[in-house]
């Protein structure tokens, strides 16, 4: 994240008062959070950008609490969605 990101980030946080939201600035391969602590991580089109994947996932398992999850919108391999997928939301989280 920017600066100008963060601050922009910062900003909505307070305007809705939310009071469990972080963020730290850093990169996603070596992130600055200590080892399970996380509950939720949630990436939209950082993981694609980056080279290692398996060490972006690996600093992602690190620092998720046990049972957490991993939200992510990340590659397009321009192919349609199925159907299936499509007529059953339940779907879009296997």
């Amino acid at each position: 994240m920017t600066e100008e990101m963060l601050k922009r980030s910062r900003a909505a946080v307070t305007a809705m008062d939310l009071r469990n939201v972080e963020f730290r600035q850093g990169v996603i391969e070596s992130l600055p959070i200590e080892d399970g602590s996380v509950d939720v991580v949630i990436s939209d089109g950082v993981i694609n950008l980056c080279a290692d994947k398996r060490q972006v996932f690996a600093e992602i398992l690190r620092v998720l609490r046990r049972g957490r999850r991993l939200q992510f919108a990340e590659i397009a391999n321009g192919k349609g969605i199925p159907a299936g997928a499509l007529r059953n939301v339940d779907r879009w989280t296997d």
